[in-house]
């Protein structure tokens, strides 16, 4: 079943670039989804399966990143058949053959379980995503490619040198040079202590890069701002999560060797300093679609923080992963929308959503309240747990931290999406032919549908999943 979530779409990305029809490309899409999400629950179902080769494991942490990004590649991929229509005046053969490609390469990253392996396959989603910011062949989206590629390798450079960091830290403990997970993790309390410590903050600052940690966030805005909407989702949710499950791999590394409290220390101020700074840039923004890439650095900020508090934190952690994704899926298609409609980002122009977009203006209003950790709403469950771990944990300074930073973003959020939504329509923008239509505002729909439900009713089933992410997490933490 590993094999079949990594190479089917890999070959749909393959008969996608041998399709001649602009029209008929963009379904090979949601036909892989299907296929993919329905092969997912089955794994999800039957653990069994989770196991097929050492090198490819499905483990807890691992089944609920591979929900998400099944779950947010399912909807977005129907959105993108509603989207591609609007576009006919570009060719779709390579951006539809990339998003494939990314769907198997981010199914890799997740069964991964040896680090030489799940690197390749995440060096493999940089290539695959970077031609999907240039879409609109303008000069900004070439420059924030560019930027998203030199700036992502770098990172993704100082990941290779910290595995290899790690693999030598086993070789001066003794122990024969391995990348496998288990081997590693069996091992770690024999492994050279600073080397060990040098892997973890390379992993860090790498990874840290491609999650869009500050102070490495610097090709989000660009990225996220020139690059369509669903490619913003699928960034924001998709991509963001396979690196930060290469983090939780040298997580649980270094607390099974009893390096918790240095890492910790690590975490909490990277998690922090990223709330901050994402914080800082909200406030007066003017242009939603890059506002909303400072939202995803906030929250690759939280997501850190959760896992630098430890134990206490790590079910709100968890469930944050699927709730931060979830939301962004209602943002980012919302605001594709808003884009389309207005042929603008700036909040000197787009005014008057609610009246304008009817559907899409609430949905990006209901958004913004959701990712700002708003009742009823996923986030807010998640947020509160990670909160309440804190002051369990006796970290009351960060805790306290953690609150004035969620009051900054909420202002600098709220300043630019009340503008948007709020207002009269620009008499320039009346006679615009873009309406809401079905396709490209059901995938929102849902999203939000799955927003609510985690604010009010985690199924059974997730909560199970959940708890056995923690107590996988927490065995080491």
């Amino acid at each position: 079943m590993a094999l079949v979530l990594v190479l089917l779409p890999l070959a749909m990305a393959a008969l996608a670039l041998s399709i001649p029809s602009n029209r008929l490309r963009p379904w090979l899409l949601p036909a892989t989804a299907i296929a993919h999400s329905t092969v997912t629950f089955i794994v999800l179902s039957h653990p069994e399966l989770r196991n097929p080769y050492p090198w490819l494991v499905l483990d807890p942490v691992g089944a609920i990143i591979l929900l998400t990004v099944s779950v947010l590649y399912f909807f977005s991929s129907f959105y993108t058949v509603g989207y591609l229509k609007y576009r006919e005046d570009r060719q779709n053969r390579v951006f539809t053959a990339c998003l494939l490609a990314f769907l198997g390469l981010i199914s890799l990253v997740i069964w991964s379980h040896h680090l030489g392996l799940m690197w390749v396959a995440i060096e493999g989603t940089t290539l695959a995503t970077a031609p999907l910011i240039y879409f609109n062949h303008t000069p900004r989206s070439i420059e924030a490619t560019w930027k998203y590629l030199l700036v992502g390798s770098v990172g993704i450079a100082l990941a290779l040198l910290g595995t290899f960091f790690l693999a030598y830290s086993s070789m001066q403990g003794g122990f024969q040079a391995t990348l496998t997970f288990e081997d590693l993790l069996r091992n770690a309390p024999g492994l050279s202590k600073v080397w060990l410590r040098a892997s973890f903050i390379l992993f860090l600052i790498g990874f840290g890069t491609k999650m869009g940690l500050a102070p490495m966030h610097t090709w989000k805005p660009d990225a996220y701002g020139e690059a369509p909407g669903v490619v913003g989702a699928i960034f924001a949710g998709g991509v963001t999560s396979g690196a930060f499950l290469a983090l939780l791999r040298i997580y649980q590394i270094c607390n099974a060797a009893g390096e918790g409290p240095f890492i910790s220390k690590l975490l909490v101020f990277i998690g922090l300093f990223s709330m901050a700074v994402a914080g800082i840039f909200m406030v007066s923004q003017r242009d939603f679609k890059r506002m909303l890439a400072y939202s995803s650095v906030e929250h690759m900020g939280i997501l850190a923080l959760g896992l630098g508090i430890g134990a206490p934190a790590l079910y709100g952690t968890m469930l944050h992963v699927m709730a931060n994704a979830m939301t962004k899926g209602v943002l980012f298609l919302s605001a594709g929308n808003i884009h389309r409609a207005y042929a603008s980002k700036n909040t000197d122009q787009v005014q008057g959503a609610l009246r304008r977009l009817p559907l899409s203006g609430t949905l990006f209003l209901a958004g913004f309240l959701a990712i700002t950790g708003s009742p009823p709403f996923g986030p807010f469950i998640s947020e509160f747990s990670i909160l309440n771990g804190a002051f369990a944990s006796g970290r009351f300074w960060s805790g306290g931290l953690f609150l004035v930073l969620l009051l900054l973003v909420f202002v600098g959020m709220g300043m630019t999406v009340l503008k948007v939504v709020q207002g009269r329509v620009p008499q320039d923008m009346e006679s615009s032919g873009y309406r809401d239509g079905f396709m490209t505002t059901a995938p929102a729909l849902a999203f939000m549908a799955i927003v609510l439900m985690l604010g009010l009713y985690i199924p059974g089933p997730l909560t199970d999943m959940l708890e056995s992410a923690v107590r996988f997490l927490g065995n080491q933490a």
